[in-house]
């Protein structure tokens, strides 16, 4: 990740200073700029996400470090281990202290709560002290204790400290006293490591910056590539689509792609199973076929019609069905390609299904994605139709209907592509197996389907109207196009937001699943996230 600089009035010590795309099978690349905000934005609330960028990262872990600094009257360094602890969580340290007190939050974060002199009791004595690591003496100035109490030599805490940033264990180094659980002094962790190793003082000063985004459940780095160096910050709900500044939109729960209405899940899954599938399906359904066991296909490599699969089944070339391994040049044991029998066709048939219903669910995404990338490039041709009706007889027209029609477009396409990886499996027996009956399944799916395909339609129509070459139009069928655009707008939009509903509520919600949360549908898409000043 980047470096980040420490400014002095952090107290750090005087002397130390994730694009959108798809693979060119499965989906597209992200060629398009929205509409600015004001113009389809009207009524927009305030953003609830915020981009913290390497100039305002201080700024934010300040701010929650200050929420419990006030609360708890502590120190700095105590502030941070507790929220370090509870992984940025202000609300959630604030609950611990009122339900539990004062004194169980700070044991259970490692903090002591009593305070001790820079040396202790032991430290102080006008001669040597003993370290108990080394078991050496050494003078008192030459020691150094912790708020626990506990004393030991400035070389045996520096070796301490240089061992646990390597190891990456700089966000919370415990004492070196046995089943002490207090949390070292970040200042003096700092001005001891800096003394021998001024780098690996950088080094924790930014473990303990960046600690804000690595350990808060509510703070993501962009997933940019190249890093625009920026993370984002949500509110309450993780389950949403943010754009960053640098125009990267994502899903805050697992930082792919913005994918609803798939759950993260459904898409992880589907992105696998496209690159390993999706290139070579055609090349499957000609050259191999499915094992009447596992159901994994499998080719023929040489004459035989005696098949072995990696699972361990043989089965017949000829016609799919199990059978023996001992063959002879004219039988296979257990094995009759003459007689015919209900349970082979039905094993076969069965095989085949699973394999075209992937293809019909594939073929299907990918239409809707290529789609989309030919409307992407639409894009420069309707600003250049602006143009022309700006300097024609429409001059007069207020003409953001296009911009915002074009823009509901590439949502509601986009969302149209992700409802197929969503059906095949809903509707399918991989994940939702024992979720639901037959009859159950069937009903859902039909519904599901219906207001699909009454959307797709809707969309397929949005798109054409949207082709139509209107800046040749007189002004009265510049006018009578504009009114298409926008009942279509409208009605797509409705129909997108009522498709989410049925997924969030007759669907997902149904089976109470919550490995399945989808982000909530916007018609202004994924959220722009404001800049944290």
């Amino acid at each position: 990740m980047e470096d980040y600089a420490i400014s002095d009035d952090e107290h750090y010590g005087d002397d130390c200073g994730f694009d959108e795309h798809f693979d060119d099978d499965c989906g597209f690349s992200d060629g398009f700029e929205e509409p600015e905000s004001e113009s389809r934005r009207p009524n927009e609330e305030a953003s609830s996400s915020q981009v913290i960028t390497k100039d305002s990262l201080l700024a934010a872990q300040r701010g929650d470090l200050q929420k419990v600094m006030d609360l708890l009257s502590v120190k700095d360094h105590h502030a941070r281990t507790l929220l370090i602890h509870y992984r940025w969580d202000v609300d959630k340290v604030f609950t611990v202290f009122v339900e539990m007190g004062k004194e169980w939050l700070f044991k259970e974060a490692g903090v002591t709560l009593e305070e001790h002199n820079d040396l202790s009791p032991v430290c102080s004595s006008s001669g040597d002290v003993r370290c108990d690591i080394c078991m050496e003496d050494f003078p008192a100035n030459e020691t150094t204790t912790m708020d626990c109490g506990h004393c030991f030599c400035n070389e045996c805490w520096t070796e301490h400290f240089i061992v646990k940033i390597k190891e990456g264990q700089s966000r919370r180094i415990r004492c070196m006293a046995h089943k002490c659980n207090t949390i070292c002094d970040e200042g003096k962790i700092r001005n001891l490591v800096c003394m021998k190793h001024p780098d690996l003082a950088e080094k924790f000063d930014r473990f303990l910056l960046e600690s804000y985004i690595e350990d808060n459940k509510m703070v993501k780095w962009c997933p940019s590539v190249p890093h625009c160096g920026n993370a984002i910050r949500v509110g309450k709900d993780k389950y949403c689509e943010v754009e960053c500044d640098c125009g990267m939109q994502f899903c805050f729960n697992c930082s792919s792609e913005a994918h609803s209405p798939c759950s993260c899940l459904m898409w992880k899954r589907w992105m696998g199973k496209c690159q390993n599938e999706s290139e070579t399906v055609n090349w499957i359904t000609v050259h191999t076929k499915p094992c009447p066991k596992c159901l994994k296909a499998v080719e023929k490599n040489g004459g035989c019609n005696l098949v072995y699969c990696i699972c361990g089944q043989t089965f017949c070339w000829l016609c799919g069905a199990a059978t023996g391994s001992a063959h002879t040049w004219d039988s296979i044991q257990n094995h009759s390609c003459g007689r015919y029998t209900e349970e082979q066709e039905k094993n076969l048939e069965l095989a085949k299904k699973y394999l075209w219903r992937y293809i019909h669910y594939h073929n299907r995404y990918k239409a809707h994605s290529d789609s989309l990338k030919a409307e992407v490039q639409l894009k420069e041709k309707i600003y250049v139709k602006i143009s022309k009706l700006e300097t024609g007889e429409s001059a007069s027209q207020d003409l953001k209907w296009v911009e915002n029609g074009l823009y509901t477009l590439f949502r509601s396409r986009r969302a149209l592509s992700y409802s197929y990886p969503f059906a095949y499996y809903m509707f399918g027996h991989e994940l939702f197996q024992n979720e639901m009956t037959e009859e159950e399944r069937e009903i859902k799916q039909n519904l599901f389907e219906d207001q699909q395909q009454q959307f797709e339609a809707n969309v397929e129509k949005l798109s054409m109207v949207l082709e139509e070459p209107f800046e040749e139009y007189t002004e009265d069928k510049v006018t009578e196009t504009r009114m298409k655009v926008l009942n279509l707008s409208y009605l797509v939009d409705n129909l997108c937001r009522t498709l989410y509903e049925c997924i969030e509520n007759d669907l997902l919600g149904a089976l109470q699943h919550g490995s399945h949360n989808i982000a909530p549908y916007k018609s202004t898409g994924a959220e722009k996230a404001s800049k944290l000043a």
